[in-house]
């Protein structure tokens, strides 16, 4: 089984409108709201893999209740940790080829609230093959929570695959419980490792930096040019095919969602980076955020190329 986090999910609404202005009334064409929030793409990716998965995090309130709701609708396993707050609304306005984005920062969790959430991630992880941990911190929760989520995984000897924001990363790797996967994208790896990017070369050079030597592996995904992978000592350059995207957002976590799939399965090596990838291909060959079709996944996974570069 995978366990999969999201202390702050959200309820997704996405509004399609011919075109947008300020200042006008604005009628949708489309309207659609579904559970959201990082994990929550990695959970529904996993479960259309056929792996038994259970969500976790904190929900509250009727939009908490809505995104029980929604998972219960796709037999989606899930334990959140009830909380006084009211769980967020996360908007999407979609117009003239481009998307407006209003996000709620969302709830304060409280001492107790954090305290039962650390109890049931305790027992969860006992009982788990691995986790997965992404997106951001709700209000309340302190800046190194990640690391007592770490530090209760590594007691378990249970492998995490971490995907959040770049300072986020760096607590998590200052302390002695690191995760066994982090998967920034190129903005967060330039925020991580202090760099500008200009080309692959000084990715693969940042790679090398101390601060990554202890890690099993470093994903760091490029959108439509594929991926720079590390994995202790050797660093693989890996190509996509080219595809017309149809909503790229939520490849990033088709993409963590594939690495788990590939990490409880055994894989290995380059089997285990192409399994991860083409998860974000066929995401993004979908309208909706956090959707595959399996029957395209052999003739795209074969179009996956890894070329070990040191």
């Amino acid at each position: 089984m995978i366990l999969t986090v999201t202390l702050n999910p959200s309820v997704d609404i996405q509004y399609r409108v011919d075109a947008f202005r300020e200042n006008h009334v604005h009628r949708a064409q489309t309207v659609s709201k579904t559970a959201g929030g990082k994990g929550l793409n990695v959970t529904r990716v996993l479960h259309q893999l056929g792996e038994e998965v259970i969500a976790c995090g904190f929900a509250g309130g009727p939009l908490g209740s809505f995104i029980e709701a929604e998972l219960d609708n796709h037999g989606i396993a899930h334990e959140f940790t009830p909380i006084a707050g009211e769980t967020r609304n996360c908007i999407a306005i979609i117009h003239d080829g481009k998307q407006t984005e209003i996000l709620e920062a969302g709830p304060i969790i409280t001492e107790k609230e954090i305290e039962s959430f650390l109890t049931a991630f305790q027992e969860r992880a006992e009982k788990v093959e691995v986790i997965t941990i992404s997106g951001s911190l709700p209000k309340g929760v302190p800046e190194n929570f990640y690391n007592q989520l770490l530090e209760i995984a590594n007691k378990a000897n249970k492998p995490v695959l971490l995907d959040t924001k770049s300072t986020l990363i760096q607590t998590a790797l200052e302390k002695e419980n690191i995760p066994f996967l982090i998967k920034p994208n190129q903005e967060e790896f330039e925020e991580l490792a202090g760099i500008t990017f200009s080309s692959t070369e000084n990715i693969i050079e940042a790679l090398k930096k101390p601060l990554f030597s202890e890690l099993s592996w470093v994903v760091v995904t490029l959108g439509k040019d594929g991926a720079i992978v590390k994995h202790g000592d050797k660093i693989y350059r890996v190509v996509s095919p080219a595809v017309e995207a149809v909503n790229p957002v939520g490849s990033g976590d088709s993409v963590i969602a594939g690495l788990a799939a590939g990490c409880r399965r055994g894989l290995e090596g380059k089997d285990f980076i192409q399994f991860g990838i083409v998860m974000g291909v066929l995401n993004a060959l979908e309208e909706q955020t956090g959707k595959i079709r399996l029957n395209q996944l052999d003739d795209y996974l074969n179009q996956i190329e890894v070329r070990e570069i040191t």
